[in-house]
């Protein structure tokens, strides 16, 4: 299961792309690091193609989408490989179209009313967004308190780096972090292949380290 392999690595990095032609060397840096999991995010033009590149190429790869804020981009992520799907926040149309089209879909919350939300749509595994602005750890444990128990599991996204993901990953009731720094956009850009790997191997490190 999806929720299984996120659980396993705990880190999901998150890409944004301009250009789908470094889709496959990406994936193959992050693989080269350990991570088989990555979310391309619908901020750009390139993201359909190259979830459609590296599904076809990686298919040990768990690919998700990210960003997915519209029922037209939930079903070409879902048709250009992507197995599950992210949202900055909680619309159950969106929710819905990825339960049609079987596209396991994280929606992003931030306070208790939006939680018992996307509990009541399904949704067990939550995007925290943003997390550090929304107070972060200690706005999780606060959420952990009356929600723990219903099984509901956490990836906070937003603010987190590898100074401050322990403090996360330390919690029971969050699954995985997502960041970014390790796909950092001006690495890609300039082809740092060797330098994603390297941060991505010290991230995992870290990860199983807590």
């Amino acid at each position: 299961m999806i929720i299984d392999r996120i659980l396993a690595k705990r880190i999901v990095p998150v890409v944004v792309l301009d250009s789908a032609d470094h889709a496959e060397p990406l994936a193959e840096a992050l693989l080269a690091g350990g991570l088989d999991i990555m979310e391309i995010t619908f901020r750009t033009a390139a993201a359909e193609e190259s979830i459609r590149r590296i599904a076809a190429r990686f298919p040990e790869v768990l690919l998700g989408a990210g960003t997915l804020l519209e029922k037209d981009q939930v079903l070409r992520a879902r048709n250009a490989g992507a197995v599950f799907g992210l949202a900055p926040g909680l619309n159950p149309e969106i929710i819905g179209t990825a339960r049609e089209v079987g596209l396991e879909f994280s929606p992003g919350v931030m306070t208790p009313s939006e939680v018992e939300q996307a509990l009541s749509l399904g949704c067990r595994l939550l995007k925290f967004f943003p997390a550090e602005a929304a107070g972060g750890v200690n706005m999780l444990k606060a959420l952990a308190g009356p929600y723990a128990h219903t099984g509901v599991k956490f990836t906070p996204t937003g603010g987190i780096t590898s100074g401050n993901l322990a403090s996360y990953l330390k919690l029971p009731v969050v699954a995985a972090i997502g960041g970014s720094w390790m796909v950092d956009k001006a690495l890609v850009n300039g082809g740092k292949w060797d330098e994603i790997t390297r941060l991505t191997r010290e991230a995992l490190e870290a990860a199983a380290a807590v």
